[in-house]
Formats: C-alpha cells, structure tokens, sequence
C-alpha cells in the first residue's frame, strides 16, 4: 500500500462494500476493518516494521517508507524523513476514512441509491 495507491483502493473497497447486504455485512464493522487494515499495514511499512517486505519489493523499493512516499514514481528523500514529512504523512492518513466514504458515496449511487446484496 502507498500513498498514491491507498486512496484509489479504499474508493474501490467502499464502493464493493456499499453493494453488500447490510443484513450479511455489518458495514460500520466492515468500515473499522477496512480502515484497521489500511492504515495498520501502511503504518508498519511507513516505519518498516519487519515482515512486510514482500509488499514493497516487487516494486523495487528499497523500504517500506519508500514504497509508502514514492510508490515507485516520486523521489522523496525516505531515508531521511524530516519533521514536516511525518507530519504530511499523517495527515494523509487522517484522510483514510475520507476515501473510504467517498467510495461507500459513489457506490449507493451507482446502484441507485440502495445496497444490492452481494451473492
């Protein structure tokens, strides 16, 4: 997961979740483990937290942080993050939930304003 990718897949994970049965998928639940995953997983490749480089070495990156701030198309400099950089980073995190909204949003109205059941 990174930065650049993290939104896209959370908008795609809310639209997929607003198709399913709320009676079946409890979507307050589904939300808070969508959300624990995410930024669980993105949190420990920000730190590099071991174990999770089968995530970022098929994109050639060289860390977890590097995966999370470059996604193999920036060139922020990881290995030596400042201040300012924790700080954006964080605050793209805050926005998570956001995206994941903003997902569950475009998927009620793609099917017309109420959940279809997932088979």
């Amino acid at each position: 997961m990174s930065f650049l990718v993290d939104p896209a897949m959370l908008v795609a994970t809310g639209a997929v979740l607003e198709q399913c049965d709320p009676a079946v998928v409890d979507p307050r639940v589904a939300d808070r483990v969508v959300l624990a995953v995410f930024i669980g997983v993105s949190i420990g490749l920000y730190f590099d937290v071991p174990g999770l480089g089968f995530i970022y070495r098929p994109f050639r990156a060289h860390s977890g942080r590097d995966w999370m701030l470059n996604s193999g198309v920036f060139g922020f400099d990881d290995e030596h993050a400042t201040p300012a950089t924790h700080a954006v980073s964080a605050a793209i995190f805050a926005t998570y939930p956001l995206w994941l909204r903003l997902g569950r949003h475009l998927g009620r109205r793609l099917s017309g304003g109420a959940a279809r059941p997932v088979a």
